[in-house]
C-alpha cells in the first residue's frame, strides 16, 4: 500500500489529477497494487504562499514544470523493479499531463509493516 504525494507549480487542478493518475496507474502495472489501493496527496503551489525549487544537478536541466512524486510503501521491491517504475512514472505524466520526463522527480521512501496505520488505531500488518 503506497503513500504518493506529488507537488507541483500552478493551480491547475486537471494536471494534478492527470499526474495522480499516471503515478497509480504506473504502481499497479509495475509493482501490482490493486486499483482501490489509492491513497494520495496532490498539492499545487502558487508561487507565493508556496514554491518548488529545483535545479540542474546530475545534468538534468529542469524548469518550472517540475513534479515531485514522493512515494511511501513497505520495503523490499529489488532496484531493477524501482528503475521499471520511474520511467513508467515518466511516460504516464507525459502522455497524460504534458510533463516533460526531464521534469518527473520521483523518490521511494521504503519503510516496514510496523509503521503503517490504515485506520482505527490499528497496525494492520503487524500480526
Amino acid at each position: 500500500m503506497p503513500l504518493v504525494r506529488i507537488d507541483v507549480l500552478g493551480q491547475d487542478a486537471r494536471r494534478l489529477t492527470a499526474l495522480g493518475r499516471a503515478v497509480h496507474e504506473a504502481l499497479g502495472e509495475v509493482m501490482g497494487f490493486p486499483d482501490d489501493d489509492l491513497f494520495q496527496i496532490l498539492t499545487a503551489h502558487d508561487g507565493r504562499s508556496g514554491v518548488l525549487r529545483h535545479g540542474t544537478y546530475l545534468g538534468v536541466r529542469r524548469d518550472d514544470g517540475i513534479v515531485y512524486v514522493s512515494i511511501t510503501l513497505r520495503e523490499g521491491r529489488p532496484a531493477a523493479q524501482k528503475q521499471v517504475l520511474y520511467r513508467r512514472i515518466a511516460e504516464l505524466a507525459q502522455e497524460y499531463a504534458g510533463t516533460e520526463p526531464r521534469n518527473v522527480f520521483v523518490v521511494l521512501n521504503e519503510n516496514t509493516d510496523a509503521d503503517w496505520s490504515l485506520g482505527n488505531g490499528e497496525a494492520q500488518y503487524v500480526a
